[in-house]
């Protein structure tokens, strides 16, 4: 071989070397991609039945302004309910409950940074709160309503035009009204962070009208011109989901399971008739 074609062969041998080499790379990454897909998210906890069990406490968030499912006893403790329906859920377990008092926007927040293991606090089973979190099939569920002083002819959202609306933020009649407010304008929405501040606005005048659940009239009610207020339409069902991280497969089949039991034995008949003084109703399971 010349000198020529010995230089040629030794070119073409490194060129081919370091296409080998590229392609190694090329797999390596790709490889590597895929673990990392696989693997388990760093920072996130994937809570289990077994992992609540080992700490020896169970963390729920409620909301303890939306009687009858969350409120403050007389000797200032929580109850209705969401809160002896998580008490049931530690007994469940065999541990003790700790609660974290949140406000509606505080309920997702709560689950995505750690601070609770799930949320029991009518938290309504949407798809678009779905993107964020999982949810348990349904315990118990609530219509969203319209709720105004019995003088005002209110029927649908045109007799709302030019008119204070309160919702609490977060909710479901906080979408639905504001939704009506774009398609029928001249609504005006004005949003507060918990059922007890849009119920005393609307036992003080500074609202016409509020969004809440067809329990609302039970908590204005138990004030001295509660009798002048009435339910004028109702907006959606919506039905209550215990709330879990997504990565929490274990838990949320678990809570499936025991929800289903609750609904069998009559658990859950017997907090409605208890609290909301009305029989469950019938609830779909998915």
């Amino acid at each position: 071989m010349d000198g020529g074609h010995f230089r040629a062969a030794r070119r073409d041998t490194a060129v081919a070397r370091r296409g080998i080499a590229v392609a190694r790379r090329g797999i390596a990454v790709a490889l590597l991609g895929l673990l990392l897909a696989l693997a388990p998210r760093a920072g996130v906890a994937q809570t289990t039945t077994d992992d609540i069990i080992s700490r020896g406490k169970l963390v729920v968030a409620i909301d303890t302004t939306t009687p009858p499912y969350g409120m403050i006893d007389a000797d200032m403790q929580p109850t209705g309910f969401d809160i002896e329906l998580a008490q049931v859920i530690g007994k469940a377990l065999g541990v003790p409950v700790e609660f974290v008092t949140v406000t509606s926007p505080g309920r997702i927040p709560a689950l995505l940074t750690n601070r609770v293991d799930m949320v029991v606090s009518i938290f309504s089973i949407t798809a678009e709160r779905a993107l964020q979190v999982a949810f348990s099939i349904p315990y118990a569920s609530q219509s969203s309503v319209v709720l105004a002083p019995k003088s005002l002819a209110i029927k649908s959202a045109k007799d709302l035009v030019g008119l204070k609306v309160g919702v609490t933020r977060g909710t479901g009649e906080d979408g639905l009204l504001t939704a009506a407010a774009k398609d029928t304008p001249g609504i005006q929405i004005l949003r507060f962070d918990d059922y007890a501040s849009i119920s005393q606005a609307m036992l003080s005048g500074q609202i016409d009208a509020m969004g809440g659940g067809d329990y609302g009239d039970i908590y204005l009610k138990k004030s001295a011109k509660g009798d002048d207020f009435e339910l004028k339409y109702v907006l959606k069902t919506f039905y209550f989901g215990i709330g879990v991280r997504k990565d929490s497969p274990q838990l949320l089949q678990w809570l499936n399971t025991l929800v289903f039991t609750l609904r069998q034995d009559g658990t859950l008949d017997r907090l409605s008739m208890t609290y909301r003084k009305t029989p469950l109703p019938p609830l779909p399971t998915f």
